[in-house]
């Protein structure tokens, strides 16, 4: 079956390049009202839209810090804000030669029929949030699915698997990039070969169902979690997390798929990076750019510096610590 031609595919095709540009990479600023309310709690500050824009500001506009991205993942609320000298966020980073991205699940809830696995809500009314995100400026998307790595049903696979698709297939006609995130959460005693076998299986799904959708492969990216073994078993080498990474991307990700971005899942600023560089350096057939789309893993040491100081902005700034 073909995939679905829509009048954006030269342009879908084109940015999805783009964000998998070689030494490149997504900085991932999307986290929820409630989810930076807990990081700005860590560094004693208020949780206001005020503050939640200064650190964003800093993050857009420390000099160089663009040109090692190629994408930026906002949260709506981010999407529409300006700098403290009134320059719209989106604007900062098209300058910078960045593409804005825009998060598009709306959470999880628990699946029936399962024991508390869950999926990921937010198919209602899509299409008409991708159009107001895209008239905004956004040219990519993003959709987080959750497996649990012990023993997942079939039914929340195929739920989840689905899901993406869908989403990815709305994304698509509607202008955006969908970014396809399967991701195994990295908690549990698990060792390194079982989060293999389910991220395969996982992955098998997804690329199974994106077909299925007639989603345009060439017009998509893959954000996924590194192979590792679970908090509670034993750590292995980054050259064994990177053997087993790639050889789980070999076996399930299409070629025509342009870049395999990855989370930090849990992983330190240091781990996330080794781990990284060494799938980069492995001899192997590797028929798409492999590169990051942190989160905690690129904010975490720059909210600490920051933890609420006025910073490098133009007069007028400020946050507001508790």
């Amino acid at each position: 079956m073909s995939c679905s031609i829509t009048k954006y595919a030269d342009e879908l095709a084109k940015n999805a390049a783009y964000i998998g540009t070689p030494g490149k990479g997504i900085l991932a600023v999307d986290e929820s009202i409630d989810t930076i309310g807990k990081r700005l709690s860590s560094i004693n500050v208020e949780n206001v839209e005020e503050n939640r824009r200064c650190f964003r500001e800093l993050l857009f506009t420390t000099p160089e810090a663009l040109q090692y991205l190629s994408g930026v993942i906002l949260f709506e609320e981010t999407l529409y804000q300006k700098t403290s000298s009134g320059k719209p966020f989106v604007d900062v980073l098209k300058e910078g030669c960045v593409l804005p991205g825009i998060k598009l699940d709306k959470g999880y809830v628990e699946l029936n029929g399962t024991n508390g696995e869950i999926f990921t809500q937010g198919l209602d009314g899509l299409a008409r949030q991708c159009q107001k995100y895209y008239e905004a400026g956004a040219r990519f998307a993003k959709w987080h699915a959750k497996i649990r790595p012990d023993e997942p049903t079939e039914l929340a696979i195929q739920e989840n698997a689905n899901r993406l698709a869908m989403y990815a297939a709305i994304s698509q006609q509607c202008g955006l990039v969908p970014i396809v995130e399967p991701d195994i959460l990295p908690t549990g005693p698990h060792d390194i070969n079982k989060c293999a076998a389910v991220t395969e299986r996982f992955l098998a799904a997804c690329y199974k169902a994106l077909i299925y959708h007639n989603v345009m492969l060439e017009g998509t990216l893959l954000k996924t979690n590194m192979v590792t073994p679970g908090s509670g078993s034993l750590k292995v080498s980054p050259e064994v997390i990177a053997e087993h990474t790639v050889r789980a991307l070999q076996r399930t990700v299409p070629v025509a798929v342009p870049a395999i971005l990855f989370l930090s899942g849990g992983q330190s600023e240091e781990e996330a990076t080794l781990n990284l560089n060494e799938m980069n350096k492995l001899q192997t057939k590797k028929p798409w750019s492999l590169s990051f789309a942190f989160g905690r893993a690129l904010q975490q040491s720059t909210l600490k510096a920051w933890a609420g100081k006025k910073g490098e902005f133009e007069e007028g700034t400020r946050c507001v610590p508790r």
